[in-house]
């Protein structure tokens, strides 16, 4: 690391080999798939709530929220407003269900519903998003990084995805929940520092950001006008609402820590646990953003200088200073909004905290990372493999299955990482491609929990309608100016909105038409 004094160096390096450290540790008792899958289902409740708190605590929120709210304002804090919604329904319904059920996929119960077909598109579905996320991720890491080392993006993917690799294989899932327990501390005390740092650098403090905050509307959450077709506080709070009723209720990534959890009391309680850390924390992060825009304000040469590198980026070696000034002068906020928090990092922040600050967006990282490695293996060994392949697979040849799921799903996030270098909003990006892959699983299981009448005809019926529908919407807008009567009308984030009510509907409407139909006859 080039640019890095020692002192960050050694904090970052420590870091690193106590996280591998914490695998090895764990790989001692890691001699079974229910060990690796399940922890034995000895983790206390606590330790699970603080898992889920760091895995929502990504480098997404790290890193594209203070980016998110320098760019706009605090419109995109309504979907944290939009938490306790959905854990009440996951904390009283889909947790006792689960735990009942008793399998550790989160997508066997579709196909006792629906038929196989259900439970291979909701793993399709759910694998995807897992790979997006996982790219998303491994992009926020290395973009900071980079800003810090002058490394390559693909190389700083390459050894931060090794050493999540490691620690993940050798301990399963009681590492990852170990592990997350500790980055969730360093993560919240990284925030905090950042939040001083700025105030401490701002000239006029805390009063003065207030002051430009107000003046330029960053605390505003939207419009409240019934308006679908913009970022309003309405389409936040429904896409909150639906992508955090599926990631506490559909995602593998959290079924999975319920069933590690020592009783269904202990898995719902760690459910409040994180929303209540998540709802707080998240806000500082917004308001890092309002502070990174009002030292901007006050410090204009800052911004200045991040967008001749963004210019220098964009152009070829051989372009002209006037050329880089031109292009400089051209750019919108959203192409260099993710870059500010990483270039205060550079500039403003002194040794040794910025090497403690750095492990907490390592710590944001790999928290999702690893957590995103074992569930995709997971529901690989257990929804491919074994349904597919092997139906009597002995425990051991499991293991290894999930070992080598582990590694295979973490080169492909890596792999997406690469393949999205260079886009402008790291939140943006991934709200959209969580949005198009979660839509149609979270509509067929509320079909398959609400409708106990409801078959696999009206199911996938529904599940192909709906399927075109968040199609329709995603793509749409690429479509030829003549073709703009057809182009979706509403905005991007409805998608996961739509495609999950109209799967439902349609499903309920299906059945209903059904017994009619048996009843005339």
């Amino acid at each position: 690391m080039r640019n890095l004094p020692i002192l960050d160096l050694s904090i970052i390096v420590t870091y690193l080999v106590i996280m591998v450290m914490v695998g090895i540790y764990f790989s001692r008792k890691n001699k079974s798939s229910n060990q690796f899958t399940k922890a034995s289902g000895k983790i206390p409740g606590w330790a699970i709530g603080l898992s889920l708190y760091a895995t929502f605590l990504s480098s997404n929120t790290f890193l594209g929220v203070p980016g998110k709210a320098f760019g706009t304002n605090w419109n995109a804090f309504v979907f944290s407003i939009s938490m306790p919604f959905a854990a009440w329904i996951a904390s009283k319904y889909f947790v006792p269900f689960y735990r009942n059920a008793g399998d550790v996929s989160a997508y066997t119960h579709l196909e006792h519903r629906f038929g196989p077909w259900a439970r291979s598109y909701a793993v399709v579905c759910f694998l995807l998003t897992q790979i997006a996320r996982m790219g998303t991720i491994f992009f926020g890491i290395a973009l900071t990084l980079q800003a810090l080392t002058g490394y390559s993006m693909q190389t700083i993917m390459l050894v931060v995805g090794l050493c999540i690799i490691i620690y993940t294989v050798l301990g399963g899932i009681e590492a990852v929940i170990w592990t997350e327990v500790i980055q969730a501390g360093i993560k919240t005390i990284g925030a905090m520092l950042i939040v001083y740092l700025i105030i401490k650098e701002m000239p006029g403090g805390l009063s003065k950001i207030i002051e430009i905050g107000q003046k330029s509307q960053k605390f505003s959450l939207g419009s409240f006008s019934p308006n679908f077709t913009e970022s309003t506080f309405w389409v936040v709070l429904f896409y909150g609402f639906f992508m955090n009723l599926n990631n506490f209720g559909m995602d593998q990534n959290y079924v999975q820590r319920y069933y590690a959890a020592t009783s269904v009391k202990k898995a719902s309680k760690s459910i409040w646990l994180c929303v209540w850390l998540y709802l707080p924390v998240s806000l500082l992060f917004f308001f890092i953003g309002s502070c990174l825009y009002a030292y901007s304000q006050v410090h204009p040469e800052f911004l200045d200088v991040i967008k001749h590198q963004v210019a220098e980026e964009r152009l070829n070696s051989s372009a002209s200073t006037a050329e880089i000034i031109k292009m400089a002068s051209s750019l919108k906020v959203s192409d260099y909004a993710d870059k500010v928090m990483p270039h205060f990092m550079v500039t403003q922040i002194p040794s040794g905290l910025l090497g403690l600050i750095v492990s907490a967006i390592l710590s944001a990282a790999m928290s999702t990372i690893s957590s995103g490695m074992n569930s995709s293996a997971t529901v690989f060994s257990a929804d491919i493999y074994k349904r597919y392949f092997k139906p009597e697979i002995s425990d051991k040849q499991n293991l290894f299955v999930l070992h080598i799921g582990t590694v295979i799903f973490g080169l492909l996030g890596m792999g997406t990482g690469i393949a999205i270098i260079g886009v402008k909003s790291l939140l943006d990006t991934w709200w959209k491609l969580s949005g198009i892959f979660a839509g149609g699983v979270l509509g067929l299981f509320l079909l398959g929990i609400v409708s106990k009448t409801s078959k696999n005809t009206e199911a996938l019926t529904a599940t192909i309608i709906g399927g075109f529908v968040i199609l329709w919407m995603t793509f749409s807008s690429l479509l030829p100016e003549k073709y703009s009567f057809l182009i979706s009308p509403v905005h991007e984030s409805m998608i996961i909105v739509i495609g999950t009510m109209t799967i439902f509907l349609v499903g309920m409407l299906l059945t209903i038409a059904g017994k009619k139909h048996v009843k005339a006859a």
